[in-house]
Parts: C-alpha cells; structure tokens; sequence
C-alpha cells in the first residue's frame, strides 16, 4: 500500500513538475513528438489605457484619461480588436479617432442592416405604431 502511494506521488510530482518547465522540456524532444504537442505561445501582454492613449485612441470626445486613467478603472483597456479596427481605420483614411469610431459605428450598423440614422434597413421592419 505504501508503496503504490509512493509511487503514484512520485508518478504525480514528475508530471507536475514536466507541466511547469514544458518550454524547456519540448524543444529536446524528436522533432515527430514535439509536432503533436500544442506549442507554447509567448506571453502578450494586454493593453492598458496608457499605452491605448499612446497609440492616439482618444480625443476630446473619448477621454481615456480623464474618464479611465485618472478615474482609477480597473478594467486591462479597450476592446481589443475594436481598437485594432480603429488603428487601421485611421491609418488606411488619414482620419482622426473620432472620424474612425464613426467609421467603424457606420460599418457595424451597415453589418447589421441599419442606416446611419439608426432606422431599419428592412422594408419589412415595423418603426411606427
């Protein structure tokens, strides 16, 4: 009995202990077992309101300073593939952060079958009673 418990916590501490050092481990094995295992990706960390604010992502309008930095919010930032679209927006059209959110806005709102004013595309939609 002690034994096989002493194995198997042995057994349970090498596994353990290959999971903590997997990047140093992974790279020793042949080439056809190292295919199989998923591979480690590196750390990316998340974006933080300042670094988003160093990137130009606010205006006037959309304060990350005021409203989020100095107001203490504990949230990593921005959503990031909105702010993505945002930076790619504003690089592809030379527009400022403002005219690219309306930009962006505008793209969502035609995704979904809705003008710019926010009424209905679909004829078939009921806007008045």
């Amino acid at each position: 009995m002690f034994y096989t418990l002493s194995l198997f916590s042995f057994v349970i501490l090498v596994v353990l202990l290959a999971f903590y050092k997997r990047e140093h481990i992974v790279p020793l094995l042949p080439t056809r077992i190292a295919a199989l295992l998923p591979s480690p990706r590196p750390y990316n960390s998340l974006p933080t309101f300042e670094s988003q604010r160093a990137a130009g992502l606010s205006s006037m309008n959309f304060d990350i300073e005021s409203n989020n930095i100095l107001g203490g919010d504990s949230r990593a930032g921005l959503d990031e593939q909105g702010a993505a679209e945002v930076q790619a927006i504003m690089q592809s059209r030379g527009v400022n952060f403002d005219q690219a959110r309306l930009i962006r806005h505008n793209q969502i709102l035609a995704r979904n079958g809705i003008d710019p004013s926010g009424m209905p595309l679909d004829a078939k939609a009921v806007t008045r009673l």
